[in-house]
C-alpha cells in the first residue's frame, strides 16, 4: 500500500532534524536542548503510535511503501515500508527514545548527547523500515557511531574499552554482510539481466544456487547474530551493558539487539528460505546453548547491571529459538518476544540506573533491604522482574510460551532442553531481588529515597505496557500473524520446490 503523505520517512527524518537543530544550538542554552530534543523524539513516538493505528489490519504486505530512485546506474533507491514484522519493533523504538532521555540525564555535555540520541533513533527506525539492501546497510552502519560515542563518553570507568570492543564485533560481522549482499546482487543481475537492491524483487527471483545460498546465509546470518548477538558471538555484550549509560543500555537492549533478531527474520529468511531450513539445526543448538548458559552466568554475577546483561543473552536466545521452528506460533511468538524484552529489560535497566544514582553502586552485595525505604521501586522492580521470568499475566510470559509451543511442534528436544531457561531466569532474577530489596536495610541503604515524581512518569508507560501485553495481546498478534502467515508460505513454498519462491510481498 502506497500513500501521498510519506510517514515512514517522515518518522526516520523527524529524529535527524531534531539532532540536527540541537547541533546548532549554543551549549549554554540547556532548556532550549532539551525542548527540541523532547519534541522531536515525542513527535516520532505520536508517528509511530499513528502508524500502528492506521495500520490496515489483514495485510500481510509492506503498507505505506515510499520509493525514490536515489542511485539509479546501481539500482539503488529510497525504499521503505513497513508490514506485521516490523510495525512493533518501530513503535517501540519510537516510544522507547523519549522514555529513555527522560529517565536518565546526563551529567555533562548535554548537546553532544542529545544530538548523538536523535541520530541513533533515526538509524534505529531507518534499519528497520528499509526495503533496499543498500539502504538498510546504510542505516544498520550509522548506528554504531553514534552508540559508540555514547558508550565511550558518558559511560563508566571502563567505557572506551567497552565502546571499541562493541564497535569492532558489529563493524566485522557487517562486512560479512557486505560481501554476502553484493554478491547477492551481482548474481541476480546474471540471473535477470536487472541490477537492484530491492528485497522484494531479490526474494522473488535470487538466481542462486543452493550451495551458494547456504554461503550467502551464513554471511548474512553471522553479522546478525553478532547484534543479536548469539552465542558465542556474544562476549561484547556484557561488556557494553555495564559500561553503558542507563539511556545508551536501555535502547542498546530495547531496540539495538532486536536489528539482529530482525536482520535474521527479513532478510535471512526472506531472501534465503530453503538455506533457513538446511542450516536451522545449528542455530536451533546455539540459541538453546545461549539460553541456558546466559541464565547460569546471570545467577553468578555480583553486579547487578551485569546480571540484567547476561538475562538478555538468554531472553535473544528464546527469539531466535522460535524464527527456526517455522512455524506460525513459533515466528509470531519471536516477533511479540522483542517487543516484550525491550519493555522489560529496558525498564529493569532504567531502573537499576536509579539504584546507582542514589548508591553509586551496582555491587548485590553492598545493597540490601530498599524495599523499606523505597516501597514504589521495590514494587515497580517486582512487576518488572516479574514479566522478565514469564510470569502468567504479564508479557514475558505470552512470548515464551507461543515461542515453545510453536518449537514444540516441529523441533520437540529443542524446546524441552529450553524450557530449563525459564526456570533458570526465575531462580537468577528472585535470587537478586531478595539480596537487594529484603533484609534489614543498613547505612547508605536505610536512608535511600525513593522513586520521584518524574521517575514515576517514566516507568507509568512501561508498567502499563507489561501487563497489557500479558492480559490482552491480541491486538499486537492479530497485526502480526497475516504476515508471518505469508513468510511461513514461503519458507514451505521454497522448501517444497527446493527454488527460491514467489512472494512478492508489497499490495500498491
Amino acid at each position: 500500500m502506497t500513500t501521498g503523505f510519506p510517514l515512514l520517512t517522515s518518522i526516520i527524518l523527524l529524529p535527524a532534524i531534531a539532532g540536527a537543530l540541537v547541533l546548532l544550538i549554543p551549549r549554554a542554552r540547556e532548556d532550549t536542548l532539551k525542548a527540541v530534543a523532547y519534541v522531536g523524539a515525542v513527535g516520532t513516538a505520536a508517528l509511530t503510535i499513528w502508524l500502528m493505528v492506521k495500520f490496515q489490519l489483514h495485510n500481510p504486505g509492506f503498507q505505506y511503501v515510499s520509493q525514490h530512485q536515489w542511485i539509479k546506474a546501481f539500482g539503488i533507491s529510497w525504499k521503505v515500508g513497513v508490514d506485521g514484522i516490523s510495525l512493533f519493533l518501530v513503535v517501540l523504538t519510537g516510544v522507547l527514545f523519549p522514555l529513555a532521555m527522560l529517565g536518565a540525564s546526563p551529567k555533562r555535555d548535554l548537546k553532544s548527547y542529545l544530538g548523538w540520541m536523535l541520530l541513533l533513533e533515526a538509524g534505529c527506525l531507518g534499519t528497520f523500515l528499509a526495503l533496499d539492501l543498500f539502504l538498510f546497510f546504510l542505516f544498520f552502519e550509522i548506528v554504531l557511531v553514534p552508540m559508540y560515542f555514547l558508550i565511550a563518553g558518558w559511560g563508566y570507568e571502563n567505557r572506551v574499552y567497552a565502546a571499541l570492543k562493541f564497535f569492532i564485533y558489529t563493524l566485522a560481522g557487517s562486512a560479512l554482510m557486505l560481501v554476502g549482499m553484493l554478491a547477492l546482487v551481482f548474481l541476480h543481475q546474471r540471473a535477470t539481466g536487472q541490477l537492484t537492491f530491492d528485497v522484494v524483487k531479490l526474494a522473488q527471483h535470487t538466481g542462486v544456487a543452493a550451495a551458494t545460498a547456504r554461503w550467502l546465509f551464513l554471511g548474512f546470518t553471522v553479522a546478525f547474530a553478532v547484534k543479536v548477538p548469539l552465542f558465542p558471538l556474544h562476549t561484547w555484550l556484557p561488556d557494553a551493558h555495564t559500561e553503558a549509560p542507563t539511556a545508551g543500555s536501555v535502547i542498546l537492549a530495547g531496540v539495538l539487539l532486536k536489528m539482529g533478531t530482525y536482520g535474521i527474520l527479513r532478510f535471512g529468511l526472506y531472501l534465503f528460505p530453503k538455506a533457513a531450513v538446511d542450516m536451522a539445526p545449528l542455530l536451533l543448538t546455539l540459541a538453546v546453548i545461549g539460553i541456558i548458559y546466559g541464565a547460569l552466568v546471570a545467577t553468578v554475577q555480583k553486579d547487578l547491571k551485569r546480571l540484567v546483561a547476561y538475562s538478555s543473552v538468554a531472553h535473544l536466545g528464546f527469539i531466535v529459538l522460535g524464527t527456526f521452528a517455522f512455524t506460525t506460533q513459533g515466528l509470531s511468538g519471536g516477533i511479540l518476544q522483542m517487543v516484550n524484552h525491550g519493555l522489560s529489560t529496558g525498564a529493569l535497566f532504567l531502573l537499576v540506573g536509579m539504584i546507582y544514582e542514589r548508591r553509586h553502586t551496582r555491587q548485590i552485595d553492598e545493597l540490601g533491604g530498599l524495599q523499606k525505604p523505597a516501597p514504589v521501586l521495590a514494587a515497580v522492580f517486582t512487576v518488572v522482574m516479574l514479566s522478565s521470568i514469564g510470569l502468567p499475566g504479564l508479557n514475558g510470559f505470552v512470548g515464551e510460551f507461543l515461542i515453545l509451543i510453536g518449537t514444540f511442534i516441529t523441533h520437540r528436544w529443542w524446546a524441552v532442553v529450553a524450557t530449563a531457561g525459564v526456570i533458570l531466569a526465575a531462580i537468577y532474577l528472585l535470587w537478586a531481588y531478595q539480596r537487594v530489596f529484603h533484609g534489614k536495610p543498613e547505612g547508605d541503604n536505610a536512608t535511600i529515597r525513593d522513586m520521584t515524581a518524574r521517575e514515576r512518569l517514566v516507568m507509568l508507560p512501561l508498567v502499563g505496557m507489561i501487563v497489557f501485553l500479558g492480559v490482552y495481546p491480541r491486538p499486537v498478534l492479530d497485526r502480526i500473524q497475516p504476515s508471518v502467515n505469508q513468510l511461513v508460505s514461503h519458507i514451505e513454498g521454497a522448501t517444497k520446490t527446493h527454488q527460491p519462491a514467489v512472494a512478492s510481498g508489497e499490495n500498491k
